[in-house]
């Protein structure tokens, strides 16, 4: 299982900082919507530029526009680029189709769609699918561990899950010990703490 730790809301000059004593420790560094939305792919460029050893994730949220915001995603040198599930299948068929070419990942977000259209996605065989409990939501009272049991027990045939929401040391320990996620995403139980690089090595011991 891996561990994706999200950074969001910050100024770049604090996320460059962040990567740096990051990189190498975690699995896998987000670069969080708001960020793409304050700065722009171009700018977060100098993120990936020198090279890296943790992979780099840009939460782009694709929802239409699909292949020009997946190329300049991968001319960035991001390695993990996301598309909203409630994109088209003809969007989400296309930025796919350009992310194996270029031997890339793909996370489809799953955020607020129903069983229905997960059905018609399962065909996206190599993505990774990532449960998403909305940072809006007023009932904050999200069971990880719960809502991915139930997700596999729907839909056997989906290797690769995300999950997302809230996520602290005893709810990593719960998904490593239950074995079926492929990653976890943490975001301010980490960059929140008074020392986030402890932090994420906290959270690196207890998963693998």
């Amino acid at each position: 299982m891996k561990l994706q730790v999200a950074i969001d809301r910050v100024t770049l000059e604090n996320l460059l900082e962040s990567v740096s004593y990051l990189d190498g420790v975690v699995d896998v560094i987000e670069v969080g919507t708001s960020l793409i939305k304050d700065y722009g792919i171009n700018a977060l460029e100098n993120v990936t530029k020198k090279g890296h050893q943790s992979e780099v994730l840009f939460d782009l949220k694709t929802i239409d526009e699909g292949v020009y915001e997946f190329e300049k995603g991968f001319s960035a040198n991001a390695d993990t680029l996301t598309v909203m599930a409630s994109s088209s299948i003809d969007t989400i068929e296309q930025v796919y189709a350009l992310t194996v070419n270029q031997k890339k990942n793909i996370l489809i977000d799953l955020l607020e769609v129903d069983e229905t259209k997960i059905e018609k996605l399962q065909q996206f065989d190599e993505a990774i699918f990532g449960l998403h409990y909305s940072h809006d939501k007023k009932d904050q009272d999200f069971d990880a561990v719960k809502a991915v049991a139930e997700f596999h027990a729907k839909f056997p045939n989906i290797k690769k899950i995300a999950v997302a929401g809230g996520i602290d040391i005893e709810q990593a320990k719960r998904l490593a010990k239950q074995g079926i996620v492929e990653r976890i995403i943490v975001g301010g139980k980490i960059m929140n703490s008074e020392k986030p690089l402890d932090m994420a090595k906290k959270f690196m011991e207890v998963i693998k």
